[in-house]
């Protein structure tokens, strides 16, 4: 299927920032920039310069491939969905043996369990790191299935690697492990348990689960509704993990793209983050936050978007938009964070001298924005 190119503006005034010349001009930029970024095997790296992050996460990755796929670039989001399925193919024996451990009733470490990223040609990483994330293995088998439905095509190729990615989440989607931010593994996150959620349901959709495979997923997808729902009736909204009170801003994404919650329960989920994490446009991951300083982060403010859009408010969505776009540096990139309003300015040197100065570009933030600009009917 060919690209789209023809590019169609929403009539939401444009603003700083948002010009029609300039907006166009940066999804490009952000288009072309992941495909170059991409490497031969179809992997995404999450930062191209940025030396920690030159690895794939299948969670980054798979919301930077939907951002190509949401902008018609299907020859190339096809090749992240064909690597992710390679990778866990790869690990067909250890996901079987995982399953059977668990079934059990066995405690198993969260060093035995399957990684988070994945060199581009698929190994594993050598370096230490936090590693036991299952969030990235629902989004890939969400963002595969958004795709085919978009655009088409045959399931049958990833058949298998989505009823071996179904059969660990069923056996491991209970256990404590690291949020997208890769902390608190000892804590069950709400933004882990709807990936989670989303990967279940994408992957009945696909049909290429046989019929106990079909009955295990709706038995274990039902069980974690079940928990989330706890959460919502005890607050009202999302909660940032089982048994807190507080917020995150990654719940947006449940909120949409994920769309997992009836209207009265996203509108004060996003009221909610938008009272204690947003400013002046910007998202902050949590107030505890202390990474470069605790900064505003543009893949946060994508979800925003998105959110607002379903929630029919389009002109904030439009304004979340322009705030994205007004963190690029002068050649187009797009950083992990803005370094203003810093929630603690007083911890910002420790990880420049650690880490370097923050990732930019991040290609997490570039598919953001060209997922959010074809929710406002911007494509390029």
């Amino acid at each position: 299927m060919s690209r789209e190119t023809s590019t169609t503006m929403t009539s939401a005034p444009a603003g700083p920032g948002t010009e029609p010349d300039e907006l166009r001009s940066l999804l490009r930029h952000s288009r072309d920039l992941i495909l170059r970024s991409q490497a031969p095997s179809g992997a995404l790296p999450a930062a191209p310069t940025y030396r920690v992050y030159q690895y794939c996460w299948l969670r980054d990755g798979a919301f930077i491939a939907e951002g190509l796929s949401r902008q018609g670039e299907v020859s190339a989001a096809q090749a992240f969905y064909a690597w992710c399925a390679r990778i866990i193919e790869a690990r067909e024996s250890r996901i079987e043996s995982l399953v059977v451990r668990l079934r059990q009733g066995e405690q198993v470490p969260g060093s035995d369990m399957l990684p988070t990223r994945f060199t581009l040609d698929g190994d594993e990483g050598t370096d230490e790191w936090w590693d036991f994330q299952t969030d990235g293995y629902g989004t890939w088998m969400w963002a595969l299935q958004q795709h085919l439905s978009r655009h088409g095509g045959d399931p049958e190729p990833y058949r298998r690697a989505v009823q071996l990615t179904t059969s660990y989440l069923a056996a491991a989607w209970s256990l404590p492990c690291y949020d997208w931010w890769e902390e608190r593994q000892e804590q069950r996150h709400l933004s882990t348990l709807g990936a989670l959620d989303a990967g279940f349901t994408a992957a009945q959709q696909l049909g290429l689960l046989d019929e106990r495979q079909r009955e295990e997923a709706a038995q274990q997808q039902a069980a974690l509704r079940k928990v989330m729902n706890t959460e919502i009736a005890g607050q009202g909204h999302l909660v940032k993990w089982v048994g807190s009170t507080d917020v995150d801003g990654s719940l947006l994404a449940l909120v949409a793209p994920f769309g997992l919650l009836d209207d009265q329960a996203a509108a004060a989920t996003v009221e909610a983050v938008e009272r204690d994490l947003v400013r002046k446009g910007g998202v902050y991951r949590y107030l505890e936050d202390t990474f470069y300083g605790g900064g505003r982060w543009p893949v946060l403010a994508g979800f925003h978007g998105l959110a607002l859009d379903r929630l029919g408010r389009t002109e904030q969505a439009w304004e979340a938009m322009r705030w994205m776009t007004s963190t690029a540096t002068p050649g187009g990139d797009l950083p992990e964070q803005n370094s203003d309003l810093l929630l603690h300015p007083e911890r910002y040197d420790e990880w420049v001298e650690k880490w370097g100065t923050v990732a930019c570009p991040l290609l997490w933030s570039h598919g953001m924005l060209l997922s959010l600009a074809a929710g406002l009917g911007v494509t390029v």
